[in-house]
């Protein structure tokens, strides 16, 4: 028993597991842009499309903020960047709760995109300072668990919130973030490993985005992440809206985001034994085949036991995506760029953010039903996309690794 324990959390330095708490703490209380849609429509009386493209500003703040995390990351630190993008961010959710005007809500909520999206490339290049490589897998799982468990638990206590008062639920939020701000400032170091001397000059820094972007391999499958994530987002932005045209309300949609959590708690440590020594692309067909069948499926449902039914196949999706998605990442990514190589990678968040509503706000509303079925299909094209990628990807981590096991050849002579 011990030795099982130690295989799924065992092992992971302390400066983990206050990353992982804060993150937790932030998931927990992470639940406003969930229903920012619904707030935006039933308090402030604007008509879907406009609420979406209201929503659609997190993602466009998003983009910016993921760029800035994933320079400022190599440049000013881990620690500086997660301080500062949370502490913004908790005083732009107060201010969020109390905006009346809807310019002045749609600019607070893009500058919270941005600062909001600028943690993710610190927080995943310090996870990976201060894990071994042996056990990043493991770490990243746990992360994504710790990121549904938060999830999981912010739909219910958002569900009960939303039913009382949506200022209420903004000014938890605030809260919320604010913790984790105490926490990183008072537990966490700086992670970012000490630079190597570099010449002077221009060049002294390094290679910037440019070289993350001219990388094709990698473009590729940054490309068919946001296809899935453009799916996994609709469950955020255009499924409550979906919802309460079938008569549901925010209580409702609560349950199915917790349940589908909650499905993620229970079973996604046990995903990586089920996968593995399986060709990661398949994994990934398979993942986007199940989340684009899951979202097709809400076109039947108008039931609450019909969601569930949908959530639970779009979640079974996301669980399988999730490890390869964090290997594919790590293998491709050059050492000295992993902050930037993040912060492209996380490009794909605010971007769905952005196009998931804002697309989808239209499509629902001129389309309806179709507009879940047209999720199916981007589903069955991102599966495609991983089948035909796969195998050049395959070949250029394998390169890699031979390269490098030749280098520790080398240096151990």
């Amino acid at each position: 028993m011990r030795a099982e324990r130690r295989s799924g959390t065992g092992g992971l330095p302390a400066a983990y597991w206050y990353l992982w708490l804060g993150m937790l703490i932030n998931r927990v209380g992470g639940f406003g842009v969930l229903f920012l849609s619904l707030y935006l429509v039933q308090r402030r009386g604007v008509d879907a499309a406009t609420a979406g493209l209201v929503v659609g500003l997190s993602g466009a703040g998003g983009a910016v903020g993921v760029l800035a995390g994933g320079v400022l990351a190599d440049r000013w630190g881990r620690r500086r960047t997660l301080l500062a993008c949370h502490l913004a961010a908790a005083g732009l959710m107060l201010a969020l709760a109390f905006a009346t005007r809807l310019p002045v809500i749609a600019a607070v909520t893009f500058l919270l995109g941005a600062f909001q999206s600028m943690a993710g490339p610190p927080l995943v290049a310090a996870i990976t300072d201060v894990v071994p490589p042996a056990d990043r897998q493991r770490a990243f799982n746990l992360q994504f668990w710790a990121h549904n468990l938060g999830v999981a638990a912010a739909g219910l206590l958002a569900g009960l919130l939303a039913e009382m008062s949506f200022t209420l639920l903004f000014v938890v939020e605030a809260a919320a973030t604010f913790a984790t701000f105490l926490l990183l400032a008072v537990k966490v170091r700086e992670t970012l490993p000490p630079a190597p001397p570099a010449p002077e000059g221009p060049s002294r820094r390094g290679p910037g985005l440019g070289a993350v972007f001219a990388d094709r391999t990698y473009l590729v499958f940054v490309g068919l992440t946001l296809l899935l994530a453009y799916m996994s987002t609709q469950s955020s932005t255009i499924l409550p809206l979906a919802m309460s045209a079938d008569g549901l309300g925010p209580a409702a949609y609560g349950l199915v985001t917790a349940c589908a959590g909650a499905l993620i708690v229970a079973g996604q440590l046990l995903v990586p034994r089920l996968i593995g020594g399986r060709p990661k692309a398949r994994v990934l067909a398979l993942a986007n085949l199940l989340v684009g069948g899951g979202f097709a499926l809400v076109a039947l449902a108008d039931e609450v036991p019909l969601h569930l039914a949908a959530a639970l196949v779009w979640t079974a999706g996301s669980m399988l995506a999730a490890p390869p998605n964090a290997e594919v990442i790590a293998e491709l990514a050059p050492q000295r760029l992993r902050g930037r190589y993040q912060g492209v990678f996380y490009l794909v968040f605010p971007a769905a953010s952005f196009a998931a509503p804002a697309l989808g706000g239209v499509s629902l509303e001129r389309l309806g039903d179709l507009h879940w079925v047209l999720c199916g299909a981007v589903g069955a094209l991102a599966a495609l996309g991983h089948l035909l990628a796969g195998p050049a990807r395959e070949r250029r981590i394998a390169r890699r690794a031979q390269t490098e096991k030749m280098h520790l050849g080398v240096l151990s002579r």
